[in-house]
C-alpha cells in the first residue's frame, strides 16, 4: 500500500525534528570504575556486589534535565566473601534469582538541584514490585567531561515480597555508584540554578 504524498511529507518533517546522535551529548558508563552493591542486616551487616549489570545514560538534548538513566542488574551475579550468605540472599525468600533474574531502575524525570547536580527520579523494580526511587547525577566538569551517578535506595524487604527470619533485618539498601564519561557529541549546556 502506498502512502499519500502528504503523509510522507509529515513523516519526513517529524524525523527531521528529532536530534541525531551527533547533536546530543553521548555519555558512557565506565564499569571498571563503577559498582552496584546490596547491603542487608543479618546477625552482622553484610555487603555483596553485583558482578553483572548494564547501565545507560542518555540525553534527548544538550539540556542536562533531558537525562534518562536505565539500569538492569543480574541478581544471580551477587557475590560476597561468604558463599553461604550469597546462597541465602539468592534464595526464593530474598532475591529469588530463579524467578526474578533482574533488578531494574528506570528514570522518568531529571530535576536540577545545584549548579551541575540533578535528581534522577524514577522506579526501582525488584521481584515484580515497583517503587519510587531517586538517584543523584553529578557532572564533574561544566560543559562535559566526566561525572558520576550515585544513590542509596532504601528498601523494606517486606515491600518487595521478601521474607525475613530471626537472622534477617527488615531493611536493606541498593547502593549505586556509576562513573560516566562524555565520549562524543556536543557538551551539555548548564542553566543557572536558582534554588
Amino acid at each position: 500500500m502506498r502512502l499519500p504524498v502528504i503523509c510522507l511529507v509529515v513523516i519526513a518533517s517529524v524525523l527531521s525534528c528529532l536530534p541525531s546522535l551527533g547533536q546530543v551529548p553521548v555519555f558512557q558508563v565506565t564499569p571498571i570504575e563503577s559498582s552496584i552493591r546490596l547491603h542487608t542486616k543479618y546477625s552482622r551487616p553484610l555487603t555483596a556486589d553485583f558482578a553483572k549489570w548494564h547501565a545507560t545514560l542518555t540525553f534527548a538534548s544538550r539540556d542536562p534535565t533531558s537525562a534518562a538513566l536505565h539500569v538492569e542488574i543480574q541478581t544471580a551475579s551477587l557475590h560476597s566473601t561468604n558463599s553461604q550468605n550469597d546462597d541465602e540472599l539468592k534464595s526464593k525468600d530474598v532475591l529469588n534469582v530463579a524467578q526474578d533474574p533482574v533488578i531494574s531502575f528506570k528514570s522518568s524525570k531529571s530535576v536540577q538541584t545545584g549548579k551541575t547536580t540533578y535528581n534522577l527520579i524514577g522506579t526501582l523494580t525488584m521481584r515484580g514490585v515497583s517503587k519510587p526511587a531517586t538517584l543523584n547525577l553529578v557532572v564533574a566538569n561544566e560543559g562535559g567531561g566526566s561525572g558520576y551517578i550515585q544513590g542509596v535506595v532504601s528498601i523494606d524487604l517486606k515491600d518487595y515480597r521478601m521474607t525475613t527470619n530471626s537472622k534477617t533485618g527488615d531493611h536493606g539498601e541498593v547502593d549505586l555508584n556509576l562513573k560516566v564519561e562524555h565520549v562524543s557529541g556536543p557538551e551539555l549546556i548548564f542553566k543557572k540554578f536558582r534554588p
